[in-house]
């Protein structure tokens, strides 16, 4: 297997990333920490060969196994909102995906934890994660839902799949002054921020989106 070229050429460029991230300032991505890991990680390395190429476009993409690579707006956004300014300590992301999520947080944050129910998925993560030498970063295949309750408490917790309802675990998993961000519905999607304070919680709806459904059980 032919090992991707970190660095990129054409439409895979340093230059490519970096007029994706222009646009993504334009469109209100304001943290300009997330931008700059943007442009740093390769997005191209995480996509077929044969997407390649559309890597820097603002779409979502197909990963196999029913899957997408979130659109590189939406990444921002939720990576701005969970980061809130605010340096990050222990983060846990639900639905690792191809990792491309999971890698921005990586520098952001002292340690991320991910969990992902597909195991071939999480293969391709560990992949991925060898090849940018990532080495803060603990995988676990596993039910989103149930976060990882043993690696709690999380200043951050972020969901990339939508699910019907806030999982009552993750709210658990969360420390006093964390932040859940997820997208919440069936039909029509929402992204939300809930944070917990010491008298509970509070929720905040924010913009339309579009996930896959976050599933239960491993496959």
């Amino acid at each position: 297997m032919k090992t991707p070229d970190h660095r990129g050429i054409g439409m895979t460029s340093p230059r490519t990333r970096l007029r994706m991230v222009d646009k993504l300032r334009q469109e209100g991505i304001r943290d300009e920490a997330v931008l700059g890991v943007m442009a740093d990680i390769p997005r191209h390395i995480f996509v077929d060969e044969a997407l390649a190429h559309r890597a820097y476009e603002n779409v979502a993409l197909p990963l196999g196994f029913g899957q997408t690579i979130s659109q590189p707006y939406i990444v921002g956004r939720m990576t701005e909102l969970v980061r809130s300014g605010q340096a990050l300590d222990k983060v846990l992301e639900i639905g690792t995906g191809c990792a491309y999520q999971t890698c921005i947080l990586s520098k952001l944050a002292r340690e991320v934890y991910s969990i992902e129910r597909i195991s071939g998925l999480l293969d391709k993560a560990r992949q991925h994660l060898r090849e940018l030498r990532i080495m803060n970063v603990r995988l676990k295949h596993g039910d989103g839902h149930l976060g990882i309750p043993e690696a709690a408490p999380f200043d951050a917790i972020m969901m990339t799949a939508a699910a019907s309802h806030v999982p009552q675990p993750l709210l658990d998993q969360l420390k006093i002054g964390g932040k859940l961000v997820l997208p919440l519905g069936t039909q029509d999607q929402y992204l939300y921020m809930i944070e917990r304070t010491t008298e509970g919680f509070t929720e905040t709806k924010l913009e339309a989106v579009k996930f896959v459904p976050l599933l239960s059980g491993t496959a």
